[in-house]
């Protein structure tokens, strides 16, 4: 079954509930970040889950109409009150141990206006304290009312049994793999978008300009987004995951922050899930030191990377005024600088705010997405790496000759590339850089990073740094003790003295008792 023929089940509540506990309860992924705090979910998060072989979409909302300390509350609100127009079922979070409050009042009321089923869920019931405040939540009128515990499980099932009865779901046959000789790819395959980079960059302006919808929450507050947000966009029958993240900065920073600190982590498991990595650098700005910290974890990551350079309307006046015409290439010539480890990727210069080259990003992340699938024919890589090193052969940081003698590629996303060499020596970086730009040249791997491995062959060659000393040939040897001067000769000494023969004098040649010749 396709995404979008999946039913959409909304969780809606007050703030600290416990909505999402029971997200990541069903959706079997720590998703939503969980947090005593109130008003820690913002943007609306949507997740398949599979249960007992039926399928549906889980959306997890922000807390509304109670009290919460988060400064862009009503612009939470106004998203997931967004959420209820499109739900098949809703299901209401409440907390059974404060039991019936005003807030739950209001959204009972929003709940009941959506005009689609909707089920009660009181939570915490685990806790003895729940068993007062549950009495006053029947209180809401609702036909059916489930008590659970989120945290623990309880009741969880039950819960989704009558999801099941309400959506009249239908359980949904898996194909099994049919064989074949080789693997087929399927033809309308997903490709995952990381947008990343620095707090207030403009990540999620990005994102609604691709998606033509307010879907993401956008402030001038920084760290606004928290949650790693899926969305799906189909742009000329191809399907693009994007994956809004929220904004990284220096370790020190973020450990001052428990949900931040989440919020890290879970960006980072976005560029590691993701197939290519938009790097939102903010223009006026321009590249920092934190932005090459992220550029580096989607590169040891093996992503392709795209530059895009935001709030570039901002700076086309400016640049323009100073430098003239060439103000574009010399940013891009600063950010080269800055980010020398990324000579590959492309720049992009962009504008959320107005949507100047956003379509040009999409043709651009097609095109990254395309060169990470290339794979060379073993017999033509290796045609191509004889001609090349024998043109240029190849440098080790050892003092023995490297020779290649076979090479294949293991492995696509990134393209990974084997070398088996005659020595177990290393190449040296900057000829594994002159491999990487000439494999990069001649196959078009666009904005990928390519990996090269050394496979050499043992030295059974006794060199010099291989001979082993006396000591070590025979450690239980025992040592010859050292004599000082006017000792008494041994039995040795005697018999070494004796085959060696009759002493020579000083004079070179001769012997004693002999006449030297005159000359």
């Amino acid at each position: 079954m396709s995404r979008t023929e999946l039913r959409r089940i909304v969780l809606v509540g007050r703030p600290n509930v416990g909505k999402s506990t029971l997200f990541n309860r069903l959706s079997g992924k720590r998703r939503s970040i969980v947090n005593a705090t109130a008003g820690t979910t913002r943007d609306v998060i949507t997740e398949p889950v599979e249960w007992e072989g039926y399928h549906f979409n889980l959306t997890d909302t922000g807390g509304l109409f109670g009290a919460s300390e988060d400064p862009l509350h009503e612009l939470v609100k106004v998203h997931g009150a967004r959420a209820l127009t499109g739900a098949d079922l809703i299901v209401m979070v409440v907390d059974g141990r404060e039991g019936l409050i005003p807030g739950d009042e209001d959204i009972a009321k929003a709940t009941r206006d959506a005009g689609v089923p909707v089920i009660l869920a009181i939570n915490k019931a685990d806790d003895r304290r729940s068993k007062a405040g549950a009495l006053e939540l029947y209180r809401l009128g609702f036909d059916i009312v489930m008590e659970i515990s989120a945290e623990h499980g309880d009741g969880v099932g039950d819960l989704l049994e009558e999801v099941v009865k309400k959506l009249g779901l239908t359980k949904t046959a898996t194909s099994e793999p049919t064989e074949s000789s080789e693997p087929s790819e399927p033809e309308d395959q997903e490709t995952a978008i990381a947008i990343v980079g620095r707090p207030n960059a403009g990540k999620s302006s990005l994102v609604n300009r691709l998606l033509r919808e307010d879907r993401m929450i956008v402030s001038e507050v920084p760290g606004t987004t928290r949650d790693s947000v899926d969305s799906m966009l189909q742009w000329h029958k191809r399907t693009f995951r994007l994956v809004d993240t929220a904004g990284i900065r220096k370790p020190g920073k973020v450990s001052k922050s428990q949900i931040e600190s989440i919020s890290v982590l879970l960006a980072k498991r976005a560029i590691e899930r993701a197939d290519v990595v938009v790097l939102v650098v903010d223009a006026t700005v321009g590249p920092t030191d934190q932005d090459g910290a992220i550029a580096g974890a989607a590169k040891d990551a093996g992503k392709g990377i795209i530059v895009a350079a935001n709030k570039w309307d901002l700076m086309k006046e400016s640049l323009t005024k100073q430098d003239g015409e060439d103000a574009a290439k010399k940013w891009d010539e600063n950010l080269r600088y800055q980010l020398k480890f990324l000579d590959y990727a492309p720049i992009l210069h962009i504008s959320a705010a107005t949507g100047e080259r956003t379509p040009k990003l999409l043709e651009m992340v097609d095109k990254v997405a395309a060169a990470a699938k290339t794979r060379v024919p073993t017999g033509e890589l290796n045609r191509f790496i004889e001609k090349l090193t024998t043109a240029s052969p190849p440098v080790t940081t050892g003092k023995r000759n490297v020779r290649v003698m076979y090479a294949s590629q293991t492995s696509k996303a990134p393209p990974t590339f084997v070398l088996f060499t005659n020595s177990q020596a290393k190449l040296h970086f900057s000829y594994e850089r002159f491999l990487e730009n000439r494999l990069r040249e001649a196959y078009d791997f666009f904005g990928n990073p390519i990996r090269i491995q050394m496979r050499g062959r043992p030295d059974t060659r006794r060199g010099q740094q291989d001979r082993k000393t006396a000591g070590e040939r025979a450690p239980d040897r025992r040592k010859p003790v050292k004599k000082g001067p006017g000792s008494k000769p041994t039995n040795a000494d005697r018999a070494r003295q004796k085959n060696r023969g009759p002493l020579r004098t000083a004079k070179r040649g001769v012997k004693p008792g002999t006449k030297s010749r005159k000359r």
